[in-house]
């Protein structure tokens, strides 16, 4: 696995652009914290009992991705979830030993391909066809940017901590 290259956001740059260039930022800034691991790496907790790991990390904004792109603003119901279930929610955190990186990777770069496409032609003014699934609510697609900006860089400090007690290695 090599180190994904990551662009810093321009300084300067219209609203869109700003939201699209932050959440790709932190999108790569989750993909680098996972390079260079192993399969054992990638599954390895940070302190029990947290079940926490950089694969579940991965297989979570996958589901993540999936759900605020495909299943609320799309309104796609056949987009089930990939690693949770409504029983078991936490089920995208829970890694065993047959979890890989190739199959999470290859799950999240799908979801983040789907995002992509799903918003093209898409004014941040639009308003969702599909409705969360706490409440109930509509959102536009503004705000689905960022929750996600938001909901990457929280779980990218937790890889921050599950990187740094795998192997030492700390910064970007």
């Amino acid at each position: 696995m090599t180190t994904p290259e990551r662009t810093y956001p321009p300084y300067i740059a219209d609203e869109r652009s700003s939201l699209e260039s932050w959440l790709d930022f932190h999108r790569a800034t989750l993909a680098a914290k996972c390079a260079g691991l192993d399969d054992g790496q990638l599954r390895e907790a940070s302190v029990p009992p947290s079940m926490m790991t950089l694969l579940g990390l991965v297989r979570h904004m996958a589901d993540v991705e999936r759900s605020w792109f495909r299943r609320v603003f799309a309104g796609d119901t056949t987009a089930e979830p990939l690693f949770y279930t409504d029983e078991d929610p936490d089920a995208d955190f829970r890694v065993s030993e047959k979890d890989t990186w190739d199959e999470a990777n290859t799950a999240w770069q799908a979801e983040i391909a789907a995002a992509r496409e799903v918003v093209r032609g898409h004014s941040l003014d639009d308003v969702s066809t599909g409705r969360r699934h706490r409440d109930g609510a509509q959102v536009d697609l503004r705000w689905i940017y960022v929750h996600m900006i938001e909901e990457y860089a929280r779980h990218n400090g937790h890889a921050d901590f599950l990187r740094e007690r795998i192997d030492g290695a700390t910064g970007a």
